[in-house]
């Protein structure tokens, strides 16, 4: 996650950064240095700002669960974690699924991947985040 997406998702939950801070369990230096740019936002800070929001859309939205949007084979649902635990609608939060017939490696590659699929753009607001 870049500085300018964390900023922009903070003003569109219409939060300042103490109160982002507070929700996030962080400082507030921290929430301006991830701003600023001058730090790089951890993994498990990334995961909780886009769960906030995305909750904050709503949750589910009536959003279909991801196993019936990109239409996966039993087998591979069989294996996925996003279906063992029922969390198609939230498939991106879950680490170890099964996107695009593969397990990524890591956060990285998987948020890669994730914000290029149709299931991650329809459980945000368009232009909050930057791809």
């Amino acid at each position: 996650m870049e500085s300018n997406e964390f900023a922009r998702i903070r003003v569109y939950l219409e939060k300042t950064q103490r109160q982002v801070a507070q929700l996030l369990g962080i400082s507030v230096k921290a929430v301006q240095s991830f701003e600023q740019g001058w730090r790089n936002i951890p993994v498990h800070i990334e995961r909780q700002i886009l769960f906030i929001l995305s909750m904050k859309e709503g949750g589910d939205n009536h959003q279909k669960q991801c196993w019936q949007l990109m239409k996966c084979p039993m087998d591979r649902k069989r294996q996925c974690p996003a279906f063992e635990f029922r969390m198609g609608k939230f498939c991106w939060f879950v680490n170890g699924t099964i996107c695009q017939g593969k397990v990524h490696e890591n956060w990285s590659d998987k948020m890669a991947a994730c914000r290029s699929c149709k299931v991650f753009k329809e459980k945000f607001p368009r232009g909050v985040l930057g791809s």
